[in-house]
């Protein structure tokens, strides 16, 4: 008799259950210690496994700082990156490591923030120590850990956690047989929840009300389609519209759900005639590359990729400078929050505040 996959993930997903709940038993109880950050420390975290748009909230977050002339420092783990322990990606001037050494989420953060300083270390507290050693002329105002609900070994002064409106938590299983990382019990420990990726049509009250019970303060986001901005030969930070004069656009990327991808362009009124897609942080091969610039040549065709995809060509000279032959572009997005963003803006100001008061 053979046992459906869903049963043989149930021991594995019962021993990650038990180490979790006593790691963070541990914790609860001060036997494991959270460290102090002389910085303050704003933490943007998930509850489950998969997409929920922690890097674009993590942007919308820097850049409100530094708007409001406030240096925030980034500390990532840097998934898929080739390089250990802890390593500086950008030191507020100059973006040091490209895609492969520090993952492609980490850079697009460092080029879209120039003046934030960008660190990623697998131990969070060890990137804080780091921060503090080395920037001591001139130290960042507040510290943004990306990717940190589970990491507790550094305190916080804000826990964001995000939750995927196209993703139910509350009934699933945890690791591996379902997608949550820790049991949703633990997402009273969150300051402010996000609900993400709401549809138009969408209130997200569903998910709203049990937090909002728990005495959690809720803010819910979509995603909005931003701007083709051109692939430029020189200028790499350049913001130029894209040549839209050909007759239509060839698609490529290298992300996990390329459906939303193609779906966002057509938001756009941009017409996709092809289409390649690669696996999710995966290198465009560059003789798969030229194979897809002559086509795009030969049907009239421009250029089109991710904004993630686009910044990990920026660390590429050969990818970039193919890309540049041809008319190429890549379209941004950002978090539109439609409901309690002057909720979120508050509390990312009594972070400071509240630590001026208690200094």
């Amino acid at each position: 008799m053979h046992k459906s996959p869903s049963s043989l993930l149930f021991f594995p997903a019962l021993v990650y259950r038990g180490i979790i709940a006593l790691r963070n038993l541990l914790f609860d109880t001060s036997i494991f210690r959270s460290s102090a950050s002389p910085i303050p420390v704003v933490s943007i975290g998930n509850i489950t496994a998969g997409g929920t748009g922690k890097t674009p909230m993590t942007d919308l977050i820097v850049n409100y700082y530094l708007k409001k002339g406030i240096l925030p420092a980034v500390i990532s783990r840097g998934y898929k990156r080739s390089t250990k322990g802890v390593q500086l990606v950008s030191d507020g001037k100059r973006v040091l490591l490209n895609s492969r050494e520090a993952g492609d989420e980490t850079v697009m953060l460092a080029w879209k923030n120039r003046a934030a300083v960008v660190v990623v270390a697998e131990q969070r507290r060890q990137g804080v120590e780091f921060i503090v050693k080395h920037f001591q002329e001139k130290t960042p105002d507040v510290i943004i850990l990306d990717d940190a609900f589970q990491h507790r070994q550094i305190q916080r002064d804000l826990n964001i956690v995000l939750i995927n409106a196209s993703v139910p938590f509350w009934n699933d299983r945890m690791l591996p047989k379902g997608r949550l990382r820790e049991p949703t019990k633990n997402i009273g420990r969150a300051d402010l929840a996000v609900i993400t990726k709401l549809r138009p049509n969408e209130t997200g009250e569903t998910l709203a009300a049990p937090l909002r019970k728990k005495g959690i303060p809720v803010i819910k986001s979509r995603i909005k389609t931003g701007k083709l901005v051109a692939i430029a030969p020189v200028d790499k930070t350049s913001s130029a519209p894209c040549d839209r004069s050909r007759t239509g656009f060839f698609a490529v990327a290298g992300i996990a759900n390329p459906d939303s991808f193609l779906q966002s362009l057509i938001e756009c009124g941009i017409t996709v005639s092809m289409h390649t897609f690669f696996d999710d942080h995966e290198e465009f091969p560059l003789q798969e590359l030229r194979n897809i610039i002559k086509k795009a040549r030969s049907h009239n065709l421009a250029i089109v990729t991710t904004e993630k995809d686009y910044y990990r060509i920026l660390g590429n000279t050969e990818q970039l400078a193919l890309l540049t032959q041809i008319p190429s572009c890549y379209l941004t997005i950002e978090p539109d929050i439609f409901e309690g963003r002057e909720i979120l803006e508050s509390m990312l100001d009594n972070v400071l505040k509240n630590r001026k008061t208690i200094g």
